[in-house]
């Protein structure tokens, strides 16, 4: 008799890349909110020509933070509340799409497009987000407590390559 086949580490999870966001150093600026752009190339280091001025200044470019990711579910369900939160408005790399915020967890590893990403931890709120247009110095802190475990998810670079919008996010 043959043993069973082991089971999978996890449920299967199959999503999209939904939208991908970049924003080169400017000057002084914050790295929020970052443009939409169809390809990006993720590096070691993060999103190639991406800047961002805390992580490198910082943070001395930690690698367990090297790509941000941001479910599009968790965008709607903030708007739903009044926040009027676009794709790339709180500093994500990588908005992805069919995978709930719920199902990321530190350890766990993604096939996004080539690239092969393994979340870290998740995003802490910072100040920075005092400077989106809706929300500013009066409307900060309560924006903080209601991003707090809501922010989106930091990833480290397992194995580098391009990903484009629309390319599929699967477990690794």
């Amino acid at each position: 008799m043959t043993a069973a086949p082991n089971p999978p580490a996890g449920p299967s999870l199959h999503g999209r890349v939904r939208s991908l966001h970049r924003k080169p150093e400017t000057g002084s600026e914050h790295g929020l909110p970052k443009p939409v752009v169809r390809e990006i190339r993720i590096a070691r280091g993060g999103v190639e020509g991406d800047f961002n001025r805390y992580r490198h200044e910082e943070q001395h470019d930690e690698p367990n933070q090297a790509v941000l990711l941001m479910p599009v579910e968790m965008i709607r369900s903030l708007n739903a509340e009044g926040w009027p939160i676009g794709e790339g408005d709180i500093g994500e790399n990588v908005t992805t799409e069919g995978i709930p915020y719920s199902a990321f967890h530190p350890g766990d590893r993604f096939r996004v497009g080539e690239a092969v990403l393994e979340v870290s931890k998740p995003c802490v709120p910072c100040t920075n987000l005092y400077l989106l247009p809706y929300v500013g110095d009066e409307k900060g802190p309560g924006f903080l407590k209601t991003m707090l475990d809501r922010r989106g998810w930091y990833a480290s670079v397992v194995r580098e390559g391009r990903v484009r919008s629309g390319d599929p996010i699967e477990r690794a």
